[in-house]
């Protein structure tokens, strides 16, 4: 009974052990492949993390501190101003030196329209006499006073240009930003697909490789059985290391191109390598633009391109600068109230001053001369606006048609392609049969890895040119590129 419980026992636990010794083989879980490099993440990083565009994005506090520095004229100032005077009276020597004069504590500030005021209350020292304003025990006096320009600076002032010029620095720091990206992103897209043709191009160098070391061998056993001459054997020795010269400088491309893609992938302030395993496929052909959207995209691009609203913000601050001109022809007629300001006349009992000042410039070269200087800056942005809003219609053709120069390319290309595979394949068949040599089965594939490069370069011309036609309508100058995260396999 014991050695039968112990046998049924043994085929229990049996069927129970291989499957757990299954279960353990196919438990650990397999590595999912990397996700490819995608030009939308390189644009995101480069949003990210790039100095040249967060540079850039200094121009905004330069922004805010011109700003601040305009408003500054018109911030309100604190003054406390003491005046004293020691003298002897001329009407009455006897009372021997006196020492009067006044404490002043009153708030200025200029106006954006050109006034300026002050307000304050003043404390006699000594014995003075106060006409207007007085209060407490005749002591102490309110103080008013104003300046108020009633042709020149009226509204128009140079303090007041130099606010509403800052006023546009806001806008023009976001313009220099969104050049900033748009020409970055070209930059990027161009030298990754360069990256990606040179990957690709290197692939195409090893097979070659692969398949010439391949038939050396074969011929080299051939050769030993007498199949073949001898002279076969050196003819495919000689192409294995042209191949392999050919594959050492693909190799040394793609290492310049990963330099100089990793410019655009900074991390940590410095730039770094892409990732090799992650080079991707080229995507497959996109929908043209058409006509219509081609028209619209015209449109669109004449109002938002970087290159055309910089203009349209030059053209406004030149126009302060123009109204700040023909201001300054006019007759400078100013009126002014204020109390007297120097002891000596305070304690003689002078109270306010008003005054009206009038003067006319007789000849007017220096107004006249900042008139033409504004005309002229004016009349010259209207040009270069002319230039730049055609630059961009031309910019976007031309886009337009690397694309349709580029597909048909890869067409004829890709026809080439398969005409000489089907070549190459015939001339291998007939070296199997001893009717070719190894010479024209070299020949023949070289002729394939050719036409393989032609559609290699061909596909990253197209997507150069799909970039291209991006940065020509300004697609990337709207909004931030929307930061794309790949941190799993």
């Amino acid at each position: 009974m014991k050695v039968l419980s112990a046998m049924l026992g043994w085929l229990f636990i049996l069927p129970v052990m291989t499957c757990a010794g299954q279960a353990g083989e196919v438990s650990p879980t397999k590595s999912l492949p990397l996700i490819p490099f995608g030009l939308d993440e390189l644009h995101a990083r480069i949003d990210r993390t790039h100095p040249l565009l967060r540079g850039a994005g200094a121009e905004k506090t330069i922004a805010r501190g011109q700003m601040l520095k305009a408003l500054g004229a018109f911030e309100p100032a604190l003054v406390n101003d003491l005046e004293l005077e020691r003298f002897i009276s001329s009407t009455d020597p006897s009372k021997g030196t006196q020492t009067v004069g006044f404490n002043d504590t009153l708030v200025e500030a200029l106006h954006p329209l050109g006034f300026r005021a002050s307000a304050g209350f003043r404390q006699a020292i000594g014995t003075a006499r106060i006409p207007d304003l007085s209060f407490g025990d005749g002591n102490q006096q309110v103080i008013l006073g104003g300046f108020f320009p009633l042709l020149r600076g009226l509204m128009i002032n140079p303090e007041r240009a130099e606010l509403q010029k800052s006023e546009l620095a806001a806008p023009r720091a976001e313009i220099t930003v969104a050049q900033t990206r748009q020409d970055l992103f070209l930059a990027a897209a161009h030298q990754f697909w360069e990256w990606v043709a040179a990957a690709k191009l290197l692939d195409v160098q090893k097979r070659a490789l692969a398949v010439a070391e391949e038939r050396y061998k074969q011929v080299e056993e051939r050769a030993k059985a007498g199949a073949i001459a001898p002279i076969d054997v050196t003819e495919a020795g000689q192409e294995v290391h042209r191949r392999r010269e050919v594959a050492i400088t693909a190799r040394r491309v793609l290492e310049q191109e990963q330099f100089k893609l990793s410019m655009f992938l900074w991390e940590h302030g410095s730039p770094t390598i892409p990732p090799i395993d992650r080079v991707p496929d080229f995507p497959a052909e996109k929908r043209v633009p058409t006509e219509d959207d081609v028209m619209a995209h015209k449109l669109e691009a004449r109002k938002e391109r970087p290159e055309v609203k910089a203009l349209e913000v030059e053209a406004r601050m030149n126009n302060i600068d123009l109204g700040l001109a023909k201001n300054n022809l006019l007759p400078s007629l100013n009126l002014e109230a204020a109390p007297a300001r120097t002891p000596e006349k305070f304690v003689l009992g002078l109270g306010y001053r008003f005054g009206v000042e009038l003067r006319v410039p007789l000849l007017q070269r220096r107004g006249r001369g900042e008139v033409l200087q504004a005309q002229g800056q004016a009349e010259r942005l209207v040009v270069a606006q002319q230039y730049r809003e055609n630059q961009v219609l031309v910019d976007i053709d031309n886009a337009r048609s690397a694309i349709d120069r580029a597909q048909e390319r890869i067409e004829e290309a890709s026809q080439a392609l398969r005409l000489v595979e089907i070549v190459e394949e015939g001339e291998r068949y007939r070296f199997s049969i001893g009717t070719s040599s190894v010479l024209f089965v070299n020949l023949r594939e070289r002729n394939t890895v050719d036409s393989q490069s032609q559609v290699i370069r061909a596909k990253a011309e197209y997507h150069k040119a799909l970039a291209l036609y991006q940065w020509a309508i300004g697609a990337w100058a709207k909004t931030p590129h929307e930061a794309v995260w790949n941190r799993y396999r």
